[in-house]
């Protein structure tokens, strides 16, 4: 990933989407907002116990970076429960968790193809999964902790963009942002097994830790390319992060090493108004 800097809010971004020249996109960091204390400082969700308004002026900032000027209005936002499913967004959504109640709940993907709405997604040690038709041009945006990933919320973004825009999975170009790296993913048994009943390439998914009894290392990578490529995705169009938020705690918040003591980074995803 490439590092940005618009007026001191620094963001990461994708060379493959950048290269679309009719979407943008982003991953926020923790630099260059105005949050405080164990925020500090770009925290970009209002569920973390911020200041709103301290959150208002970090995502004005980055649509302001994005090429929206500093407004809230274009925003919409999933509410994440580790589900696997997903919202189509129309113009009605526009401003929903930043200027407007949510009027739905339980959704952890969001599609769309109206240009001038910046889908939003939180994140913390998840991944996030970036997903652009450049035939169709629709997108979609999901949040892919080891839940949705074990429930396939990949494989349901592209079955629901299909649905809804006609999109073809060969034609998709994806890209799986910042999570806690396989190295520094523990999980127990319960969750190891879940992922080998569903996943066919378990070795490089599931690692035992050799001095840790029923103690395995997960790989929500390599687990979520493999429910892209039999989603119909081609190899070569999937792009992977080796940014882990564990081992970067002063750059992005993990809540394996922050827990609930925490703000949100920020998956973000817009046709652009005009292209």
């Amino acid at each position: 990933m490439e590092q940005n800097d618009h007026n001191g809010m620094e963001y990461l971004t994708f060379p493959a989407l950048s290269s679309l020249d009719w979407l943008v996109h982003c991953f926020t960091t923790r630099t260059g907002g105005v949050s405080e204390g164990i925020y500090s400082k770009a925290n970009f969700s209002y569920t973390r116990g911020d200041d709103p308004k301290h959150v208002d002026e970090n995502c004005m900032r980055i649509a302001d970076a994005l090429g929206f000027g500093r407004t809230l209005d274009h925003f919409v936002s999933a509410v994440q429960t580790h589900t696997a499913n997903i919202r189509k967004v129309t113009e009605a959504d526009a401003g929903k968790g930043f200027t407007k109640e949510h009027d739905y709940t339980d959704i952890d993907g969001l599609i769309t193809d109206v240009p001038g709405i910046i889908l939003t997604t939180y994140h913390a040690d998840c991944p996030p999964v970036y997903f652009a038709d450049p035939i169709r041009h629709a997108i979609g945006l999901s949040h892919s902790g080891w839940k949705g990933t074990v429930k396939q919320i990949s494989r349901n973004t592209i079955a629901e963009m299909n649905r809804n825009y006609g999109t073809d999975p060969a034609s998709l170009i994806c890209a799986i942002g910042p999570s806690i790296c396989r190295d520094c993913y523990e999980v127990s048994e319960d969750v190891a097994l879940q992922f080998k009943d569903v996943f066919e390439d378990t070795e490089n998914i599931i690692f035992p830790v050799k001095e840790k009894t029923g103690k395995y290392l997960l790989d929500l990578h390599h687990a979520i390319q493999e429910t892209l490529i039999n989603a119909g995705v081609k190899p070569e169009n999937i792009h992977v992060t080796d940014i882990c938020t564990r081992c970067n705690p002063d750059y992005l918040f993990s809540h394996r090493i922050n827990g609930f003591d925490r703000g949100n980074m920020a998956a973000m995803l817009a046709i652009k108004r005009s292209f």
